[in-house]
């Protein structure tokens, strides 16, 4: 979703000016903006929080030329998902946790012994999950 999407989602659900809904989400944002930028923490209940973190100074390299390069320290706005919005978000799903890419409920072996994610092109058809969801081995 784009800050475009949010107004149009905005105008109409609460039936309002295209203009009036660009104002208050700017508001709304620049003021989460202005908080950080003041080193305050902001937290909306049910959705996430967030906070700074500072970074100490560094020597780092260009990734391209291997030049040493000093790195200044910084503050990074950092954003943790509540509770309530991870289980909204996660309710529609099968037993109540996510699918995670890599999870040993989506993986299964090849016959060279090599686990692929289960109904990827790389997964043989005859790789599957065991019922206690473990990856078992296919017979090759």
């Amino acid at each position: 979703m784009t800050k475009s999407d949010l107004i149009d989602v905005l105008c109409e659900t609460q039936k309002i000016p295209k203009g009036r809904a660009e104002l208050l989400v700017q508001v709304i944002f620049e003021s989460m903006e202005e908080a950080l930028k003041r080193g305050e923490r902001i937290e909306i209940r049910g959705f996430g929080s967030f906070e700074l973190r500072s970074y100490k100074p560094y020597e780092g390299r260009n990734p391209r030329t291997g030049v040493r390069v000093n790195v200044q320290p910084k503050r990074l706005p950092f954003f943790k998902v509540g509770k309530e919005l991870k289980e909204r978000v996660n309710a529609g799903r099968s037993g109540g946790t996510p699918a995670v890419a890599g999870s040993v409920e989506n993986v299964g072996w090849q016959g060279n012994g090599r686990l692929t994610k289960v109904g990827s092109p790389e997964a043989p058809a005859a790789a599957e999950s065991a019922p206690n969801g473990t990856a078992t081995r296919a017979s090759a």
